[in-house]
């Protein structure tokens, strides 16, 4: 509908003035209409007239079947009120406009041999909200994900592991599910430790580190490989209950994997895109606003650089994407602008394929988090924390209600900002949060359910009446929030949107009664509208529409 106008508008500018513009509509206070433009201020300094003499030769010109009334306001704005049929089929669960662009994007990449923290679960909540954004936009969408089961981490977590059993496998077999996550956040932390005090250890963990990406048969293998196979399931496990989409089989990536290609197009570019500094491969991002940074190491073995370019070529390879999304915390931005120019420079295809998508930092009352110190708050903490503050607000905390808390704290903020982490405010059911939405839902279910709509109420004229209204034109905002959050990926703009409508909705149902009102088929209507915008919105934000709290 407000594409079709804009393009009205556009052709009547055309044929009276000879101009040709891209006309915008804004979203005016109601009391001013549907839409407003400003077209006739911005066409005023082209031909040189009042802007608002060209107003009202628009005004008078425009005949759109969708428009009421039009009214010029002030120097020249042009104001725009729908019909109420025409405001009714605004209503839409789809964005105006779509891409067939193909998407890949890592909707998780923790690494194994260290628990999954908070810091891992924001970025995966964020990419796998946005990855169901840039679906819904039209784009053929690939989650995949991408970890670290080589290198300098593995060789920490090895150190503390392997003094620990102390050649005894079976202490490993010993250790309940349960506690295998906070074993290997423990394991992991002691070797960091380790590396920084001990001269000994340190020496020890880099040969622990070089032996990842080629496991010696006995008792190293066989840690490493059973440690390794307790992170994934871990992995999956907590990416499952946060919400997120499955990755599908031939989407998980890891570094023993890119290892090998990554160093091998490093090796082929020195002189051209890298520079050799004191026997490792460096390159130069300072030239790009960046930092120089090693992609291959003085012992010769590969860096994250050379392994994240060996990423880029077989996620080009698998998928053939026209765009690539990374999302990481606000700490790597500048490591990967220097990682995305050189594989610009070193592999021309892939110029303006990959974009990192920066967050910002989870606090908690704790303050920010560190996963390379071991320093870092499990993500299973957070579940209890939410499941306990829960149950002090008197409702049960299933795992749907958890799941609604924990990503609606999250994506309520815009993406790169800092997230403070409120609990309480996270499971209120009267505040901004998404166990409200949650219960919103709820409450519509609930109304649907009581609506007889066998016996014999009259359906009244298609006019509105001023309340209905104005929750119809709040519904018919919904595929203009999607167009904004396809365009900019940022999913705090459906957020706010929600909860918006939730408060519009709670006004017109106190002022309005519905259930045996002589309009009831007619609210019962907007009321069945604003349930299915609700529970779209919600299904994009990754949180369960229940129907029942």
């Amino acid at each position: 509908m407000q594409e079709d106008i804009q393009k009205h508008i556009a052709r009547v500018v055309e044929e009276l003035f000879g101009q040709q513009v891209d006309v915008v509509l804004e979203i005016p206070e109601e009391k001013f209409g549907d839409y407003s433009t400003n077209v006739a201020l911005r066409l005023a300094k082209p031909l040189d007239k009042n802007p608002r003499e060209i107003a009202e030769g628009l005004v008078e010109k425009l005949d759109h079947e969708a428009i009421a009334e039009m009214t010029i306001a002030g120097p020249g704005f042009i104001n725009i009120r729908l019909t109420d049929t025409s405001l009714k089929e605004a209503i839409s669960l789809k964005p105006c406009k779509h891409t067939e662009k193909r998407v890949v994007i890592e909707t998780n990449n923790p690494n194994p041999f260290k628990a999954m923290h908070i810091g891992h679960a924001y970025n995966a909540i964020l990419a796998d909200t946005i990855a169901n954004i840039i679906e819904a936009g039209g784009a053929e969408t690939f989650r995949v994900s991408y970890h670290g089961d080589v290198g300098a981490h593995v060789g920490k977590s090895m150190y503390s592991i392997l003094s620990y059993i102390g050649g005894d496998i079976e202490k490993l077999h010993a250790i309940p599910k349960a506690e295998r996550n906070n074993f290997m956040s423990r394991m992991y932390a002691e070797g960091a430790k380790a590396y920084k005090e001990d001269d000994a250890a340190r020496e020890k963990i880099n040969e622990l580190a070089k032996q990842s990406f080629n496991p010696p048969e006995g008792i190293y293998r066989e840690t490493y490989e059973l440690c390794k196979a307790w992170s994934f399931e871990e992995i999956d496990q907590i990416v499952g209950r946060i919400g997120n989409q499955a990755i599908a089989e031939n989407g998980r990536y890891l570094e023993s994997q890119t290892d090998i290609l990554g160093a091998k197009t490093v090796r082929e570019n020195i002189g051209d895109v890298f520079v050799e500094s004191q026997g490792a491969v460096v390159f130069p991002g300072e030239q790009y606003g960046s930092f120089d940074s090693a992609f291959i190491s003085s012992a010769g073995n590969s860096l994250y650089g050379a392994r994240d370019l060996g990423l880029m070529q077989l996620k080009q390879r698998d998928f053939h994407p026209d765009k690539s999304y990374i999302v990481t915390a606000e700490e790597q931005k500048a490591y990967f602008q220097g990682v995305i120019k050189a594989a610009e420079l070193c592999l021309p295809d892939l110029g303006g394929v990959t974009e990192n998508i920066s967050t910002g930092t989870v606090k908690l009352t704790s303050g920010k988090m560190s996963s390379r110190d071991g320093d870092v708050i499990e993500i299973q903490w957070l579940f209890n924390q939410i499941a306990d503050a829960i149950k002090t607000e008197e409702s049960l905390a299933t795992d749907e209600i958890v799941q609604a808390a924990l990503r609606y704290e999250f994506l309520k903020v815009r993406s790169g900002s800092d997230v403070v982490f409120d609990i309480n405010e996270s499971v209120s059911i009267h505040g901004n949060s998404g166990i409200y939405l949650q219960y919103a839902h709820v409450r519509a279910c609930s109304i649907l359910r009581k609506s007889i709509q066998s016996r014999d109420v009259p359906l009244y004229p298609a006019e509105y009446t001023p309340s209905e209204r104005t929750l119809a034109r709040k519904l018919s905002h919904y595929s203009g929030v999607l167009d904004a959050a396809v365009a900019s990926l940022q999913p705090h703009l459906i957020c706010t949107y929600l909860y918006e409508l939730c408060k519009e909705f709670n006004r017109f149902y106190e002022d309005n009664q519905v259930i045996g009102s002589e309009r009831e088929v007619n609210r019962i209507e907007l009321v069945r509208k604003y349930q299915a915008v609700l529970e779209n919105g919600l299904t994009l934000l990754g949180i369960p529409a229940i129907e029942k709290m």
